[in-house]
């Protein structure tokens, strides 16, 4: 109630401030005997202009302030100018001169980016919210490209989330990336559309990635239904003017095989058609038996420019993995965790593989209306198929025997999204806006046929974990009937095994602009209809959810930021009296301080949060047998994170997280202040990577980081809310050798060899995943 008090008295005081505006005009000097429209625009926002037939340009109604100004076209080196505008003064701009795009320079940005890359300050474009990361009124960090080169990470479900405070990976099936942030598990998109699914999607390669970004808590720009932790956004490489030609091959432990190819450019002749392709094929084994995965990805996208204002690009995924049966990295004992060798296995060489094919499609339309505004479309297609098992004991007996079963895990599932909205920037007089609205609509569907399952190895031959013998004759594996569709078997249960999720939603966002960019507040809202059906339980809510956040620069450099927001969780089924169960809703309140630093090259944020859950299902203490909706939960923590090359050749991520989830309010007073699972309370992580700078041969550099994670919890607590899991820390190093055309990095992980693992208790047994000891990667990458 303070803040919206707040903010209506913010509003009734803003209709006092007056602002005038100011202009710049300016001209663009091409090669001799070449013209050309080039495209103006303000770094960092939408507005924007082309030259006219003189290379002449004006653009009107500023706010007093500094600008970067930036010219491009295709064919042409971007450049940047720096102006000042003043209030109802014009601003003559300096002439920039134009320059040909030759690979030569392009070589040499390649290189020379290097140090500014591991602090990326603008959000990509499927963010929708174009405003610098220091400006907006949310906790956004992305993870370059160059760091998952440096740390040679492969796909999702490695140590992708170390590079980003509060964002813990949780062990699960293998073939999808379960990551919780605040406590809570999060979605993922892939180019600002959510592809989130049961159990997949399929881990994206990070071969065909421009960059991760991690956004903290409910984001309503982007959706407004499901868990409050935030979300994170994959951003596939896209076709580029400049060329953007590397093959690179890798070797490691595990008899690990890799190979990737990145070629970009345009079309001969053509500098309106730009095309990206990118490929991979890899092969690896574990440290442990009879496990492996095969896996190959393609990734072409081309992008067509009908004009200087309009453009489409559409782009392909395909990804292919063939794994060992699901399941197989599971460890179970009655003793508790970690108490088997780290290489120990309950899989069997004869299981036959599990197959994964995923086919992802993407169309963007971008369409500048005027100088100010741009519109973009997008339609978004996904189709995933798994054909395999699972593995998964059907009893641990208290002296070690393992009853193994094999269940058959068929499944189909696609995404059908479709996006429209509308960004862009205007005045009412005194106060600044920056409008955002848009459409969204997301269909998804899964079937799966998990119902058929059997004992692996008969019913009277268990596996003894402390003297295992494998190789199971075929003949005592349970053989599954895939005579009828995936579709048709998801029924043949006890319940419908499928799910079907629809969602509409219509949102405005207004970003109001005072004192010459110095003070931002944003008020917003989404209108959701969200419909599910879910194993057999429906659900049909239509959810409005508020949004409002507040963003204050003391200067270039220095903003601090508070934020209220909120999501939704639908709850299917029905109190004793059949009243249906109203939405869980989550409240998200933060504030925190965003400072850059060394000229921009480096950023630092720390972000307060309190994510509140009301509504939460809790047992009806007049009657055991039912259910209401008296409870609640809650998120508190503490986020910091610094990016940034810090000194001349010294790149930097270090960040830290407190996290604490507890039920704060249930029927049941004995509950009350226990924790949830799925965190740990302290987390921090740390990448340094230094390159020559004098101290070591031209060329070369090292890299050393660590993960370390104290109080923590994957899928269950332990008595008087202890840690079930011993703290967590990882050391790893990096040695690498580079020149403008070719890379060589060796990267050692978990150099303290630790017996590392994650997991939890399930009934009277216990059950956990291992990581590999002390392993290898050697790659060798060449730029052309």
């Amino acid at each position: 109630m303070k803040f919206i008090l707040f903010v209506s008295l913010f509003i009734q005081f803003s209709i006092f401030v007056n602002a005038q505006t100011g202009s710049i005009r300016g001209r663009i000097i091409m090669p001799i005997e070449e013209e050309a429209p080039i495209n103006i625009g303000i770094k960092g926002t939408t507005i924007g202009t082309i030259t006219n037939a003189n290379g002449e340009y004006l653009l009107e109604n500023l706010r007093p302030g500094r600008y970067t100004l930036q010219a491009s076209y295709v064919g042409y080196k971007p450049q940047e100018v720096v102006v000042h505008v003043v209030a109802g003064e014009q601003t003559i701009a300096p002439a920039i001169k134009m320059e040909r795009t030759e690979k030569e320079i392009a070589e040499v940005l390649v290189v020379g980016n290097h140090q500014s890359d591991y602090s990326i300050q603008e959000p990509s474009q499927s963010l929708r919210n174009n405003v610098p990361l220091l400006k907006m009124s949310q906790n956004v960090q992305i993870i370059s490209e160059e760091v998952l080169a440096d740390q040679q990470l492969t796909e999702m479900l490695e140590s992708v989330s170390r590079n980003t405070s509060g964002a813990q990976m949780i062990e699960h099936w293998g073939t999808f990336a379960r990551i919780n942030m605040r406590g809570f598990k999060i979605p993922a998109f892939r180019n600002g559309m959510n592809v989130d699914l049961p159990w997949g999607p399929l881990t994206e390669d990070l071969s065909i990635v421009e960059r991760i970004e991690f956004v903290k808590g409910p984001a309503g720009f982007m959706l407004s239904s499901g868990e409050p932790g935030g979300f994170y956004n994959v951003v596939t490489k896209k076709p580029a003017l400049t060329p953007k030609n590397n093959a690179s091959v890798m070797v490691g432990s595990f008899n690990t095989l890799r190979a990737t190819i990145d070629l970009g450019g345009h079309f001969s002749g053509r500098n309106n058609l730009l095309y990206r392709f990118n490929a991979m094929a890899s092969t690896k084994n574990s440290h442990r038996d009879h496990e492996f995965n095969d896996r190959y990805t393609l990734n072409p996208s081309i992008q067509y420019h009908f004009s200087d204002n309009t453009t489409i690009t559409g782009e392909y995924i395909y990804q292919y993995s063939r794994l060992s049966v699901v399941g197989a990295a599971y460890v179970f004992a009655p003793d508790g965790m970690g108490t088997l060798p780290r290489d120990f296995t309950l899989a069997e060489p004869n299981i036959d593989p599990t197959d994964i094919r995923e086919h992802n499609l993407f169309v963007t339309l971008n369409h500048k209306l005027g100088n100010r505004w741009q519109l973009t479309a997008q339609l978004g297609y996904l189709d995933y198929k798994l054909v395999g098992s699972s593995l998964w004991p059907d009893s641990v007996t208290s002296d070690g025997l393992v009853y193994r079963g094999l269940g058959i895990w068929d499944a189909i599932s696609n995404v059908k999204s479709g996006q429209a909205y509308i960004e862009g920037n205007t005045f009412t007089g005194k106060i600044g806006h920056h409008i955002l609205a848009g459409i969204d609509m997301n269909s998804k569907t899964y079937y799966a046929d998990w119902f058929q399952s059997g004992p692996l190895a008969g019913v009277n031959n268990p596996l003894n974990i402390y003297n295992p013998v494998h190789y199971v004759p075929t003949s005592q594996m349970p053989v599954f009937d895939r005579s009828l569709s995936i579709r048709q078997r998801a029924y043949n249960g006890s319940y419908p095994a499928s799910q079907t999720i629809q969602s509409s939603s219509a949102y405005f966002q207004d970003e109001l602009i005072f004192f010459s960019d110095r003070l931002r507040l944003t008020l917003a809202g989404r209108y959701t209809n969200y419909r599910t059906s879910v194993y057999g339980a429906n659900t049909d809510d239509q959810v409005f959810t508020p949004r409002a956040g507040i963003s204050f620069s003391f200067d270039d450099n220095t903003s601090v930021y508070g934020l209220w927001d909120q999501t939704f969780i639908p709850e299917a089924g029905t109190d004793k009296e059949g009243n249906a169960f109203k939405p869980v809703e989550a409240i998200d309140m933060e504030a925190g301080i965003k400072r850059k630093w060394g000229n921009g090259k480096w950023i630092s944020s720390i972000t307060f949060f309190q994510i509140t859950k009301q509504n939460v299902l809790t047992t009806d203490p007049e009657d055991v047998n039912y259910q209401i909706q008296l409870g609640e939960a809650q998120s508190e923590g503490i986020e910091f994170d610094l990016q940034g090359n810090i000194l001349p050749g010294l790149n930097l991520i270090l960040n830290y997280a407190y996290t604490d989830v507890e039920i704060t309010k249930d029927t049941n007073p004995e509950v009350v202040g226990t924790k949830l699972a799925g965190h740990a309370r302290h987390m921090t992580n740390g990448w340094l990577k230094y390159s020559s700078n004098g101290w070591l041969p031209k060329g070369w550099g090292i890299g050393l980081g660590y993960q370390y994670q104290v109080d923590r919890s994957s899928w269950s607590w332990g008595a008087d809310n202890e840690a079930m899991l011993p703290d967590y820390f990882r050391l790893d190093g990096a040695l690498f050798w580079e020149n403008n055309a070719i890379a060589v990095r060796l990267n050692v992980n978990n150099l303290l060899d630790e017996y590392l693992y994650s997991g939890g208790s399930y009934g009277n047994f216990y059950y956990w995943q291992t990581e590999p000891g002390i392993n290898y990667r050697l790659s060798i990458n060449y730029r052309f």
